[in-house]
């Protein structure tokens, strides 16, 4: 663990399974946290997931829990259940769990009960549907909050069965939100000397990026729609295809479509009723994005994404992961790291501290591995 890192010297339990606060736990451990992730005794979900593994566990699983120390907790049994108490009374600044509802007040691991003898502790809770409404109790996953929130209904192409982003937004966004909860009651801690009741969930982070969505659903009743890879509030702002490939060509402004026109040699564009605001060119959306397209398809992606960036247009390729992980961009960032001993690239976190990225976190372990340790973190009984 870095010294300098702005987490050195914050303790943080996770008794988590699955994504959300897996990931969040790998982030405040990137920061420099002290993170002890608690598994049932059969293992975290993410331990099986496929079709990838890697050391006996699902790749995922290597990906959300680098940088732990891990230890097995059978909540339903007493004696394993007072230790787990001992380590969060003792030694845990913030509390972070994703159990299913009702699990935690069950077993006394709810914030009422345990910031009653710690009111220090931040305690963060990443639910499903939220903590008050009708569904408070029921389970949920990314794909139901995608397809509860709207999302589903915005994503795809437009008279084609509904699909779900192809990574867990939901989760990783649940996540972060979760980690700009546990800062932002830290920080407070340090003024009111007192923890707080960090409440999220699955559902709200969905709500969150429907933002754009629900604003203009309320403002005139017309969400958007499904467009593909385009955007229902900017043409052009999608992919087109070239003579060898899709490359994602994106005009936020007037201005850029402009010199996207002059680019392509056909400056009449920009002049034409039609096209010549964002407005216009969203009514006329299906005839610019054939013109566009039809010009794009006479020439290789290089050849276009060469003369774009010239002209100072936003583009960019549409590549796979083989591609991404290869790209020189990707290498200079040094964002994929792997831990000494360990051969696993995994993406590390997407900040920098004074131009300085933290080191890669090492490799997630075995189930209960660190089980040894948590005596010794313990206070001895008096």
């Amino acid at each position: 663990m870095l010294r300098d890192l702005p987490l050195s010297g914050v303790v943080v339990v996770e008794l988590s399974d699955s994504a959300s606060a897996p990931f969040a736990g790998k982030i405040l451990a990137e920061l420099g946290a002290e993170v002890w992730k608690v598994e049932r005794p059969s293992g975290d979900s993410a331990r099986g997931w496929g079709p990838s593994t890697w050391k006996g566990s699902g790749a995922a699983f290597h990906a959300l829990n680098r940088g732990k120390r891990c230890i097995s907790v059978d909540i339903k049994d007493q004696d394993q259940l007072a230790r787990l108490h001992r380590l969060i009374a003792e030694r845990a600044d913030v509390f972070i769990h994703n159990l299913r509802p009702g699990t935690s007040a069950k077993y006394g691991l709810d914030a009422d009960s345990l910031r009653v003898t710690k009111p220090e502790l931040v305690h963060c809770e990443i639910g499903a549907f939220g903590h008050v409404g009708p569904l408070r109790t029921q389970p949920g996953y990314d794909p139901l909050m995608q397809a509860f929130s709207g999302i589903m209904s915005l994503t795809g192409e437009e008279g084609q069965p509904p699909v779900r982003a192809g990574v867990s937004i939901i989760d990783f966004g649940s996540a972060m939100w979760a980690v700009i909860g546990v800062l932002s009651a830290l920080y407070r801690r340090q003024e009111k000397h007192s923890g707080a009741t960090v409440s999220g969930s699955l559902l709200e982070t969905a709500l969150a990026w429907m933002s754009i969505g629900i604003a203009s659903y309320n403002a005139d009743g017309h969400p958007g729609g499904r467009h593909g890879s385009g955007a229902v509030f900017i043409v052009p702002h999608r992919a087109y295809s070239t003579a060898d490939g899709d490359l994602i060509v994106s005009c936020a402004n007037d201005a850029l479509f402009a010199r996207l026109c002059a680019a392509l040699g056909r400056p009449e564009w920009a002049a034409d009723e039609r096209f010549t605001t964002n407005q216009a060119r969203l009514r006329n959306r299906a005839e610019i994005d054939r013109l566009i397209g039809e010009r794009l398809a006479g020439e290789s992606s290089a050849h276009w994404q060469e003369l774009l960036q010239e002209h100072g247009i936003p583009v960019a390729p549409v590549q796979s992961v083989a591609d991404v992980v290869a790209h020189e961009q990707t290498r200079e960032l040094d964002i994929i790291g792997k831990p000494a001993g360990d051969e696993l690239g995994v993406v590390g976190l997407p900040l920098s501290f004074d131009g300085k990225r933290p080191p890669p976190l090492h490799p997630a372990h075995d189930i209960g591995a660190d089980n040894d340790q948590l005596d010794a973190a313990l206070k001895p009984p008096a």
